[in-house]
Parts: structure tokens; sequence; C-alpha cells
């Protein structure tokens, strides 16, 4: 503690976004607080996109996109819209080497998905192709489910499964492309993929737009002999951005 009070004399807190001083690490402060699109109120029970109104305790709410798309997955949450801030902190962990990110995302995932996690499931990050892993040398939706399970208490397999092909970039395509993108990219590890038969998982990503990545990662976990599976991500792209 005392090592810790020196370190915040020489070095005090920065927001994560502004650099602006703050209380604690791995915080932001309250003006970009405010800036950033939590999602906190009545949202999609499969995809966990923003929706108008309130939410209900009692009734599942999904969205026109999930009405439209089935989804392989029985549940699904965000932690905030892909928008403002919370863009600025995505493509600071996915493209900035900004680790401390996911850190700080741990309790906002724990917060978020605490009803996927209360059976104590298998935490599995959506996995880079190796040749992208070398040029990031991190995998961040690897670092989120560390921060995620450390914060919940629930047990992470970084390695389950592998994406056998590598897929080009899915910036600019429409939501068929997505998919078609994504087809038997993803399988569950040959010497890893074990440990997802006969258990609940949790997927986690940094960014949902169509929904492919998870679809795909999905079928992995059940050609595993995965039982019930939802799906996490840290900001959810929506219709609207």
């Amino acid at each position: 503690m005392r090592l810790q009070t020196m370190l915040h004399a020489v070095f005090p807190p920065e927001c994560l976004n502004c650099g602006a001083r703050v209380e604690s690490d791995f915080a932001i402060c309250g003006s970009c607080w405010a800036d950033t699109p939590f999602i906190l109120g009545a949202s999609c029970d499969l995809c966990g996109v923003a929706l108008p109104g309130q939410a209900a305790d009692d009734e599942a709410l999904i969205c026109e996109e999930c009405h439209q798309i089935a989804r392989p997955w029985s549940a699904g949450r965000a932690v905030m819209g892909y928008g403002g801030v919370g863009r600025r902190l995505v493509l600071g962990l996915k493209h900035g080497d900004r680790a401390e990110i996911a850190r700080a995302s741990g309790p906002w995932l724990a917060r978020v998905g605490a009803d996927l996690v209360r059976g104590a499931p298998l935490l599995v990050p959506i996995p880079l192709h190796w040749r992208r892993l070398a040029q990031r040398r991190y995998n961040q939706s690897a670092l989120l489910a560390q921060a995620f399970g450390r914060e919940a208490g629930v047990e992470v397999a970084p390695q389950a499964l592998l994406r056998v092909r590598a897929t080009p970039s899915q910036d600019g395509r429409d939501r068929e492309a997505r998919f078609r993108n994504l087809t038997d990219a993803i399988r569950p590890h040959p010497r890893h993929g074990d440990c997802l038969k006969g258990r609940d998982i949790v997927l986690v990503d940094d960014v949902m737009t169509s929904g492919a990545t998870f679809a795909a990662a999905t079928e992995a976990c059940r050609m595993a002999g995965a039982k019930e599976i939802g799906v996490i991500a840290l900001a959810r792209v929506s219709r609207d951005a």
C-alpha cells in the first residue's frame, strides 16, 4: 500500500480516455464517464444492444435484428455501445497496446454478465489467427476474458478455440458477407478443446457487430460438446451507429 502511494505521488493515476487526473488506477474521469455509452437500461437479451424503455426483470427483451437472425447462443450481453468514448477505448485496446483498458473492463463485464456466470461456466475468448496474433502480440479478447474471470471468480480457457483460417477484415462488409467470411474459420483446439465438453460456456469478445464471429465460435463449441452458450462483448455496434 505504501509503495502504491509512493508511485501515485510520482505517477498520478490518469483517465483511461483523456489522461486527466483521477483518484484510482484504471479509471475514467467524470467527464469521460458521462460520454461513455454504457448500457444501463433495457437491452436485448440475445445481443445486448440498448433498447428504449425500462428493463423488465421477468421478461426477455429481443431486438428487431435478433428477431430476423437466428442466434445460436442462449443469451448475450454488452457493456457499452460502440461510439464516442466506448469506441476509443475499444480501439485503444485492440490496436493501441492499451492492455490496461482490459483490466479496467473486468468489473464492467462482471456487472453486466453476472447472470451469465451464475452456474460457473467456462469463459472462452474469441481466438485470433496466429498471423494476426504475431502482428498484435496479444489477443484483446483473451485479456478481457482473463479480467472478467478474475473479477467474477470464473475459470478461463484462453486456448479452447482455434482460428484455423486467416479471415479478411470484416470492415465494410454487409451482414451476409460477414457470416460468409467466418464460415468454418473457428474450430475447437485439437489439444485444448476437450475442456469444452459438457460445460456451459460464455464467449468473450471486444466488439459485436453482426454476431457472425460469435455464431462461428458458438458452432465450434457445440462441435466440442458444450452445453449452454452465452456471449458477452465489451461494446455492441448498433444499426444506428
